[in-house]
């Protein structure tokens, strides 16, 4: 099961890229195609071979992945790490090249931007790379933000006092905290101040060291307030700073400092951007054509 997936379908996955034929004849597996083709399948399922022997439970985007690879670097191929044990024993791995791209520019730089469209694991990737920071003792605590601002809707409509108003902004980040871990431990951690989960307005004046930081929607925070967040950065801290900049609810005249990074930041050292696009959507298979959908009207609104 570690090793085909279901019904299979780690088989199928690796048919549907490298064009071969697969049958399984006892205890062997039987390669139909041309000689390269085959070849290059035999190198992915050896690969596949070894993960599976190793403990690892494969995905047909695992080998997917993997096969499109081996495609295009004959070095080699790439079997997706494991991240993370979540809730239940599920293994947590990028599905996407994006995806990989992105948690392995996070592990090699102090501050990485990752700027693309929804669905496309930017949040939830990063607070595993926190979580699993966590686990590893690299870091003492994790801070998780986001700007409070309004998508459509007035703060001031909502009922409760501010915590309360504020609270719904920061859920997605509440939500990809327990499917990692159990409610009572992050209960816990949030008590001790191990996490914080607070609004963007929260981290003026204050330097973080020793942690784990990631600002999520950063599309909807200034130029000013991203700068404050930037500078928050303290020794032995890590920073993620995730936003689609084609959705940015700021304010008319309000200038989004997410548009700037690129050229303010992208020859600096320890400085990190990653671009997912559609491609790497792990939602709905509908949500990346509506994505496209979306790309090509702004493109061309005629």
């Amino acid at each position: 099961m570690r090793l085909f997936g279901q019904f299979d379908q780690n088989l199928t996955a690796l048919e549907s890229v490298v064009p071969v034929s697969i049958r399984i004849d006892g205890n062997h597996l039987v390669l139909h195609g041309e000689k390269a083709s085959v070849e290059l399948a035999q190198r992915v399922f050896r690969r596949m071979l070894d993960a599976a022997a190793d403990g690892a439970t494969l995905t047909p985007d695992d080998v997917a992945l993997a096969a499109r690879d081996a495609i295009e670097h004959t070095e080699g191929v790439a079997l997706p790490l494991t991240l993370l044990q979540a809730q239940r024993g599920r293994e947590i791995r990028p599905k996407t090249r994006g995806q990989r791209e992105f948690v392995k520019t996070i592990e090699a730089h102090a501050l990485t931007f990752g700027i693309g469209p929804a669905g496309t694991g930017k949040t939830f990737l990063a607070v595993v790379m926190a979580v699993r920071a966590l686990r590893d003792r690299k870091v003492a605590r994790v801070v998780l933000s986001r700007p409070a601002v309004e998508a459509g809707e007035k703060l001031g409509f909502l009922p409760g006092d501010y915590k309360e108003k504020v609270d719904p902004y920061l859920r997605p980040l509440y939500d990809a905290l327990s499917e990692l871990l159990d409610d009572a431990v992050i209960a816990r951690y949030i008590e001790r101040g191990i996490i914080e989960v607070a609004p963007l307005a929260y981290m003026r004046g204050r330097t973080l060291s020793d942690a784990f930081v990631i600002l999520d929607e950063a599309q909807n925070a200034t130029r000013d307030q991203l700068k404050m967040f930037l500078t928050r950065l303290g020794h032995n801290s890590k920073m993620v700073v995730n936003g689609d900049i084609t959705q940015i609810d700021l304010p008319r005249g309000a200038i989004c400092g997410l548009l700037e990074v690129s050229r303010l930041f992208s020859k600096l050292d320890d400085v990190g951007i990653v671009y997912l696009s559609e491609t790497d959507c792990v939602r709905h298979s509908l949500v990346s054509r509506i994505i496209r959908a979306y790309s090509e009207f702004a493109e061309n609104p005629g």
